[in-house]
């Protein structure tokens, strides 16, 4: 199998040309995190960098070392500014950057009006969709006001591939929608007439949607639709401008995904769509990948050995009578001389032993004390030391086994996906033992990104 193209970051990054880099994947892959070490290094580098993150666990505010995030961008302290650069952070406020929209293209009056209705500010705290589409209206106006370089988004975590291109759309047809045409009907028409119009003409549609709806409400909507009627064509043509910028050459797509079957799987349907609408991807950026310093041992010769230790062979017994068989005192060997039948011993025989006297109390008679300066040996559990040593050993081996089957199974998955995808350039960037909470680490994975460096990090560098 021909080894996968290696994505190179660094040119990516430095090039003036690229405006717009979008991380994007399933959720819980670590798209937040690899934004933001893209910008850090890219503004060390030299390049006037911004982070627009939508993630809501907020990681990325802690990363950088900001207190909160919210929808302005705020310089992030701490960068290394050497080449000229500079990186600046924010999260998207959905409800915010929509009250914006509202507030710039309505006269104070028709603002203050939509910006009251119940039906809008449900509209803009939760419906849905309207995170990924204010996502789009903020990049828009990030990238217009042309202040910045170089802008990283984190997209929303989200599992349906590409809602972030889809809700422009989505909106944009529920805004000219059957349902706004019927509602924004009696405006048009105007004052009772309009009522009229929409009493007697539509009222089977209005008393089926009363009481779906009900009454107040569906009066909110018809508010709210009737002060939004200008702006309805603003909101679509601001969408198209943005998605024609995503398509742009200055853009580049970066699909964020896990070593695992599901992650890369969703990472495969993100590049078949990115490749249909004509979105320009950069590459794959395999992050959390396993490594091992010890590979050359394998699996099976680990479990083997392991196996070996926990149930040892008769080589690995104790001495047993060794001692006392390379003993130069034969007492009970076989090599002893055995007396003939009825025959005392001869006491004066060498290496004979003497006849106790009746007297003498007998070494194994019960209750009699042990002689506290006879050399006998106590019983002591076998090897104890030798067999705990034996069984942490065992352990690490079977560690390290299962170290070993994460490493197939991971690079099996991986090999998929590039069978598959062969145009698609990977950078793979290795599990790190904690989470990342600083500029530092940040650097770190901006090194590993860069230098396609999955091994894990070298104490002595």
């Amino acid at each position: 199998m021909a080894p996968a193209r290696v994505l190179d970051v660094d040119p990516l990054l430095d090039d003036p040309q690229t405006r717009i880099v979008v991380c994007c994947g399933s959720g819980g892959v670590g798209k937040t995190t690899t934004a933001a070490a893209l910008g850090l290094r890219a503004a060390e580098r030299g390049r006037k960098v911004v982070v627009l993150t939508i993630d809501p666990a907020r990681r990325l505010a802690q990363s950088m070392g900001i207190d909160s995030l919210d929808n302005t961008p705020r310089r992030v302290k701490g960068v290394d500014d050497s080449a000229g650069g500079e990186l600046h952070a924010m999260m998207l406020d959905m409800k915010r950057t929509f009250d914006e929209i509202v507030e710039a293209h309505a006269d104070p009056d028709r603002a203050a009006a939509i910006l009251g209705n119940p039906f809008y500010q449900s509209l803009s705290a939760g419906f849905a969709g309207t995170q990924e589409y204010m996502a789009m209206e903020k990049l828009g106006q990030l990238r217009g006001r042309d202040e910045w370089d170089l802008i990283v988004v984190d997209t929303p975590p989200s599992r349906s591939a590409l809602d972030f291109l889809d809700a422009p759309k989505r909106l944009g047809s529920f805004l000219d929608g059957k349902l706004i045409r019927v509602l924004l009907a009696p405006a048009k028409v105007g004052g009772r007439a309009g009522m009229k119009f929409l009493n007697v003409g539509m009222s089977m549609m209005t008393g089926v949607l009363g009481k779906v709806l009900g009454g107040q409400f569906l009066k909110d909507v018809q508010t709210f639709v009737a002060a939004m009627d200008s702006m309805f064509g603003g909101f679509r043509t601001r969408a198209d401008a943005t998605y024609k910028l995503l398509q742009a050459p200055g853009t580049a797509f970066l699909v964020v995904a896990a070593p695992e079957r599901d992650a890369l799987r969703e990472a495969a349907y993100f590049v078949q769509r990115l490749a249909a609408e004509d979105m320009p991807l950069a590459g794959l950026v395999l992050n959390r990948v396993h490594g091992s310093g010890a590979d050359r041992l394998s699996a099976e010769r680990a479990i083997a050995a392991a196996e070996n230790l926990e149930d040892p062979r008769i080589v690995d017994q104790g001495d047993g009578k060794a001692g006392v068989r390379n003993s130069p005192d034969t007492q009970g060997s076989s090599e002893s001389a055995e007396p003939e039948s009825g025959a005392a011993p001869d006491a004066t025989a060498p290496g004979s032993a003497p006849t106790p006297s009746p007297e003498a109390p007998s070494p194994t008679a019960p209750g009699t004390p042990a002689d506290p300066s006879a050399g006998t040996q106590a019983t002591a559990p076998d090897d104890t030391p030798e067999r705990s040593v034996d069984g942490l050993a065992a352990g690490l081996l079977r560690l390290h086994a299962e170290r070993m089957h994460l490493l197939a199974r991971e690079q099996r998955t991986r090999d998929r996906f590039t069978a598959r995808h062969p145009e698609v350039a990977v950078t793979e960037v290795a599990a790190l033992p904690g989470d990342v909470h600083d500029l530092a680490g940040l650097r770190d994975v901006g090194a590993r990104l860069a230098t396609d460096r999955p091994e894990l990090p070298d104490p002595g560098a």
